[in-house]
């Protein structure tokens, strides 16, 4: 094939995926499904010319397009590698997390049990070994997900349920194709009986190491992209080579899975891309990939599907019949899927409930796609398969694919239809109407203020005014439907649209530079959390919420572990350092969520909600300001360089937005505006650096706050900060425990902590210690313990050190011996104790 003709049906190929896309709204099909029908027809017309008789004039371009230089190798080198980057590029990973166990489940459980299903169900028919009959499995076992994706989101389907989707569909393309390659192995003529046990640990650590290398390769390039910060067509142009690296060194070099290993590559650089490119870089790079994305997903659809005619050649009854048995064993495996392991892990609370429509559309949604007809071709160029094995594979696969894609994927939208999901519930309905009411109000204020300021003719807007009132007014009744809305709605209809707003002002925060590009993903995904928990949840689900997104979680846990028992403090103090510029930052968007309540919701819902959302919004204010009130007291003077940094961004942001207007009037020439731009550039890449939190230098500072130190040098106040170790404890954890020895002493930086003892309660605050008495008495705690009951930071003193620092320093000696008799413990053996010690 010249080149000259490649190109031209290339061309041709991209006018079909640009006219297809409006095609495929106008007829009602999924975009893949009508792919997939030109790409057969193409592919039969083709056929067709080249056979008949009644005319040539039509064999070159027959022939080209039959000849099309695109095989299996194709499909997975250059088509897969893109496709599978760009989900794991562009999904919301810190959402997925939360899902992560059903996830894990409908990807590789759910291959499992579709593979074995279909492959044993296959057995009795075929005529064929069982190997050959599970790899038939395992090829349609993986699914595409685009189709009813598209749909969940035209009729607004829960975000979280469009996530599993997406995330089954990113990970069982590896499962599958995992199981594809052991199958093909054990095809092999020659292979042996292997054990089952070790073929499943090489499916396991194909899988795991698979990640492992892509995790590697993706952070090498990720530093890579950081030296090359300014230069965003660098930048594009090393993601565009990272997919094709990672998937070429994991199959080839490593022999593990390269899908695996693509996926975990894009989720590296979507966690850590936003932190190391700029903003526009970052968008810039998103919006290339959904380019290319799109082109390879509709370009692997065609060209699969013109292979179709060819895979399907020689097809007889019999083969019509081993289709159905596929087809029925792969709705039996999913149906085992959706509507019994996923129930299950909803008791657990482990999976998200979804309703069992949903699950009948996921059922029904389950398509096939270009994945399994690249799998089968790659099983017909196989030379060392057998030829009937080959048969049986391209044309079990191939129809099952048809199947899917022209009986369930054309029937899709009426099934939704019927199971009545494209009707939005009530409460949504209202929120829409809320919305649309909002909005037109907003744009009847600014035309108003616009038809005064260019001194519009009077009449023409009179009489634009009255059409557009008559259709606010609409709108406002619309919303205020109100006699069957309760109150409780109406107070979650506001919460919702309330954590919308500050999902809003967290994305102008971003645009304005004054948030970070390390917390942008984070804060978007705790308020989308925030929204989809209010809908479900009202009032009790939004404070809660509110709470965990600011709250200390699991990776904070294990940092505080690595700081406290292996002196290992960066981890803690990048999550602290973290949270603190969170609490500020929610702190700040609060404050001006109040203004959006009167002048927005108030028209919409009245005085009573829009009390209640005041309410709301200072409960929750209040307990952000405990906690950075608990983390100033931790870090003094931290807070005040965070403040300084966020008022630097905002300036340096005013002052770009001048030297913007002045450059767009004339005022100012093009090398003076590149000449001040590079200037705030250099000074806002200062002010984003996050400055660094050093937990030691607030031990020292913490140590020179208390008075029982004071008498210590400033050389013995280092030593002692150095010997001492923070430790951070939440309202309600358990410090000193009944019956446990103490072997430490604790002073109060920050916090409050309640001691128990005898059946007494002592509250104990800042500068005070405890646990030296039981200490220093050798005793067990046997009736009393310690708790924290607010966050607390406390300095803990082993108690060799704490018994030098006792003979050292006579006040603290004195506090010691006057707190153990007013507790009535023996002095004098306390003060041997110490003198011995």
């Amino acid at each position: 094939m010249d080149l000259v003709t490649f190109l031209g049906v290339l061309a041709a190929l991209f006018v079909v995926i640009g006219v297809g896309q409006p095609l495929a709204i106008w007829l009602r099909l999924p975009f893949t499904v009508l792919l997939a029908m030109i790409g057969i027809l193409i592919g039969a017309g083709a056929g067709y010319l080249l056979s008949t008789e009644l005319t040539d004039a039509f064999d070159p371009l027959a022939s080209t397009i039959l000849d099309f230089p695109v095989g299996s190798q194709t499909f997975l080198y250059v088509f897969l590698p893109t496709l599978l980057f760009q989900v794991a590029l562009t999904l919301n990973l810190r959402r997925m997390l939360d899902d992560w166990v059903p996830i894990l489940v409908m990807a590789v459980l759910a291959v499992v049990i579709a593979t074995f299903t279909i492959g044993f169900a296959l057995l009795p028919f075929a005529a064929q070994p069982l190997v050959v009959c599970l790899l038939v499995g395992a090829i349609v076992a993986t699914t595409d997900p685009s189709a009813v994706v598209g749909i969940f989101r035209e009729i607004g389907a829960p975000r979280r349920l469009t996530r599993l989707i997406e995330g089954e569909s990113l990970l069982n393309d590896a499962a599958a194709i995992a199981l594809f390659g052991l199958f093909v192995t054990l095809t092999l003529p020659g292979a042996g009986d292997p054990a089952l046990q070790a073929q499943w640990l090489a499916f396991i650590l194909q899988l795991g190491l698979g990640a492992v290398s892509g995790y590697a390769i993706a952070r090498i390039l990720v530093v890579v992209m950081d030296w090359l910060r300014g230069f965003r067509l660098a930048q594009v142009s090393l993601s565009l080579a990272l997919p094709y690296i990672t998937y070429i060194a994991a199959e080839q070099l490593l022999s593990v899975s390269g899908v695996v290993a693509v996926v975990a590559a894009g989720m590296t650089l979507n966690l850590t891309g936003p932190a190391r490119l700029s903003p526009a870089n970052w968008g810039y790079l998103r919006d290339t990939w959904e380019l290319l994305a799109h082109w390879a997903g509709s370009l692997i659809f065609i060209l699969a599907a013109i292979l179709v005619p060819r895979l399907l050649d020689d097809v007889t009854w019999v083969d019509v019949g081993l289709v159905g048995v596929v087809v029925v064993a792969a709705m039996v495996a999913r149906a085992v899927t959706l509507f019994g392991v996923l129930p299950l892990l909803g008791m657990f609370r482990l999976s998200p409930p979804i309703s069992p429509a949903f699950r009948f559309v996921i059922l029904w949604g389950g398509l096939r796609g270009a994945v399994t007809l690249a799998l089968a071709l790659a099983v017909t160029e196989s030379a060392v398969i057998p030829p009937d094995a080959q048969r049986l594979v391209a044309v079990l696969a191939t129809g099952f694919t048809l199947f899917t894609l022209l009986v369930q994927g054309t029937t899709l939208r009426p099934m939704i239809r019927w199971l009545r999901l494209d009707r939005l519930p009530p409460l949504e309905a209202a929120l829409q109407n809320q919305v649309v009411a909002v909005a037109l109000q907003t744009v009847r204020e600014e035309v108003a203020e616009t038809a005064k300021r260019h001194q519009l003719t009077k009449d023409i807007v009179r009489s634009e005014a009255k059409s557009f009132g008559a259709r606010l007014d609409t709108a406002v009744k619309a919303a205020e439907k109100a006699q069957e809305i309760l109150d409780r709605d109406r107070l979650t209809l506001g919460l919702v649209t309330l954590a919308g707003r500050e999902r809003e002002m967290i994305l102008e925060g971003f645009r304005e530079r004054t948030i970070s590009n390390a917390l942008i993903e984070r804060m978007l995904s705790d308020a989308a959390r925030l929204i989809e928990a209010t809908r479900s949840g009202g009032r009790s689900a939004y404070r809660s919420t509110a709470r965990k997104n600011t709250a200390q979680g699991w990776g904070h846990r294990i940092a505080y572990l690595l700081h406290r028992h292996l002196r290992i403090s960066r981890p803690l103090a990048d999550l602290v350092a973290a949270r603190f510029e969170v609490l500020l930052i929610t702190r700040m968007i609060l404050s001006d969520l109040h203004e959006f309540v009167d002048t927005k919701i108030q028209r919409i819902h009245g005085r009573r909600v829009t009390d209640l959302l005041h309410e709301v919004l200072h409960r929750r204010a209040e307990e952000l300001d405990r906690d950075i009130a608990g983390l100033r007291l931790q870090y003094p003077g931290y807070a005040e360089q965070l403040e300084r940094g966020f008022i630097r961004k905002a300036l340096l942001r005013l002052e770009e937005r001048e030297i913007e207007a002045s450059f767009d009037d004339g005022l100012i020439g093009a090398d003076l505006y590149n000449s001040l731009r590079r200037s705030i550039a250099a000074r806002r890449r200062a002010a984003e650096t996050r400055p660094r939190l050093d937990l030691s230098l607030h031990k020292r500072e913490m140590v020179e706050r208390f008075p029982l130190f004071a008498g210590l040098s400033p050389q013995q106040q280092r030593r002692l900060a150095r010997a001492l170790v923070t430790i951070f404890a939440e309202p309600g954890e358990t410090i000193i425990r009944r019956g446990a020895p103490v072997r430490a002493v604790f002073f109060i930086a920050s916090g409050a902590v309640e001691r128990e003892v005898g059946g007494q309660r002592q509250r104990l605050g800042n500068g005070e210690m405890f646990g030296e008495i039981s200490m220093l008495a050798g005793k067990r705690v046997r009736r009393g313990r310690v708790r924290a009951i607010t966050h607390c930071t406390l300095l803990r003193l082993d108690e060799a050190r704490f018994l030098r620092l006792l003979r050292r320093l006579p006040e603290l000696r004195e506090a010691v011996l006057g707190n153990a008799e007013d507790r009535g413990a023996d002095i004098e053996d306390i003060e041997a104790r110490i003198e011995s010690g």
